[in-house]
């Protein structure tokens, strides 16, 4: 399948994937005719002409069927999600979101739906396998026996089931991505919900602007993880919706460090070298997380491949300017 003059709309447009989303799709042709989100449009992190924007909490029922309504394809990047100190902190909150992919789903079904993307998360694979900051690249099939995170990855872990047993019972074609830390302009960097690169980059930039040569960093900085841009995010989603691939993929690079390493990224780019307190008791998630990419260039001859280094930059750039603090030459 093809999206080209599909209808499509993307629930979760007003949010950091979803709005990047819409622009891709849009810049390419794709005929978008509806992007919605809980937000008010003010909020949203970006917002396309020539698209129907609504804004609709998609817990409910009715708001789905009038999100889905006249579409051929539905991306669901719908959630209440962020960074590890929100989920840790907001299970149950996390959880709700299976709302949003039920009802979802039955709107589709019922609108005859051609196409249904769902974007699951790496935080649905056993925490047995996730102990050591040494980690093995985890498998798709590493989700079973369940043991995931507990709240948000045990949603995304049976809303998965929900798409497997809506394609089995109901004939709707679904089409699931796990992704591993997305991370890109235009996204949270304040606020509690930002996730480890744009909080690093944050707290660097807030470090060069006072003079306080330090940082504090979440954890023993051991932990290890791979970080996504958005730009290969965006590639893999549509891949992976257009194609046959009928079980959960992962989407995420395989490119594996640690938070210390990550953090010496950011001060290369920066220029500058910062003292570095360890918050032992705040969320750090789980010690180590790697995408194991076997399978999805198996299946589709691809994977991400935009180096951390490189994405980081752009990143960094990019809050330096939101956040007004003058380049030092």
């Amino acid at each position: 399948m093809k999206l080209g003059n599909q209808r499509v709309v993307v629930c979760g447009g007003g949010g950091f994937i979803g709005g990047h989303l819409v622009k891709g799709l849009l810049a390419q042709g794709v005929n978008v005719v509806r992007s919605v989100d809980i937000k008010p449009e003010s909020e949203w992190y970006q917002q396309s002409r020539h698209v129907e924007n609504l804004v609709l909490d998609l817990k409910d029922k009715e708001a789905c069927e009038e999100a889905v309504r006249d579409t051929d394809v539905v991306f669901n990047l719908a959630a209440d999600m962020g960074g590890m100190g929100f989920i840790e902190n907001n299970k149950a909150l996390c959880m709700l979101s299976v709302l949003i992919n039920t009802n979802l789903l039955l709107a589709s079904r019922n609108a005859a739906v051609e196409r249904f993307f769902f974007s699951s998360s790496a935080c649905v694979y056993n925490g047995e396998k996730q102990k050591s900051p040494r980690v093995t690249p985890l498998k798709e099939e590493d989700a079973y026996p369940a043991l995931p995170e507990d709240g948000y990855g045990w949603e995304k872990l049976f809303s998965e089931r929900m798409c497997r047993h809506f394609e089995e019972d109901f004939g709707l074609q679904c089409r699931v991505a796990r992704y591993h830390n997305v991370y890109g302009p235009l996204g949270t960097y304040a606020g509690g919900r930002e996730k480890a690169p744009a909080a690093i980059c944050r707290k660097v930039i807030e470090a060069r602007a006072s003079g306080k040569r330090e940082i504090e960093i979440w954890g023993d900085g051991k932990q290890t993880r791979s970080f996504m841009y958005i730009d290969d995010c965006l590639k893999g989603t549509q891949m992976i919706l257009e194609s046959d691939i009928h079980e959960p993929l992962n989407l995420g690079s395989s490119e594996l460090v640690t938070i210390n390493e990550l953090v010496d990224i950011v001060e290369e780019i920066a220029g500058l070298k910062l003292k570095r307190i360890y918050k032992l008791d705040a969320p750090k998630g789980v010690n180590g997380r790697n995408s194991d990419n076997t399978k999805i260039r198996k299946l589709l001859g691809w994977e991400p491949s935009v180096r951390l280094r490189d994405g980081m930059a752009k990143t960094y750039e990019w809050i330096e300017t939101q956040m007004l603090v003058p380049v030092e030459k």
